[in-house]
């Protein structure tokens, strides 16, 4: 089979990445944490597959997620924390938002993520 058939593999369990709002990668270029540039390089994950990211997801549509160890976010600055889950959960939102619509992709980030990007171009 072509690569290009295959789908989306993520690269934790190995399973399809089915969805927009399962994607670790596109959750990261939402919230702007990953160049348009390297959408097409870098590697796919389920959120889920990414406990570190996941567990900044407070959602009622998103089961929350543990990461244990240093990362987990019980470890770190609460404000740290308060931001992050305000980031993450907001990209997630948008996630969703994209599976019904169509629209470029480079209008896909937060309104600031392209708002800084403009800045920088």
């Amino acid at each position: 089979m072509a690569k290009c058939d295959e789908g989306y593999l993520c690269d934790v369990c190995g399973e399809d990445v089915a969805e927009i709002d399962e994607s670790q990668l596109y959750l990261s270029y939402v919230i702007g944490e990953l160049d348009p540039e390297r959408l097409h390089t870098a590697t796919e994950r389920h959120i889920r597959c990414n406990p570190v990211l996941a567990q900044f997801i407070v959602a009622d549509d998103f089961p929350p997620v543990v990461a244990t160890g240093p990362f987990d976010k019980a470890n770190l600055d609460p404000q740290f924390v308060q931001e992050r889950e305000q980031l993450v959960t907001r990209g997630y939102l948008r996630l969703r938002e994209l599976r019904g619509i169509e629209l470029p992709i480079l209008d896909y980030p937060l309104p600031e993520v392209i708002a800084a990007w403009d800045k920088t171009n």
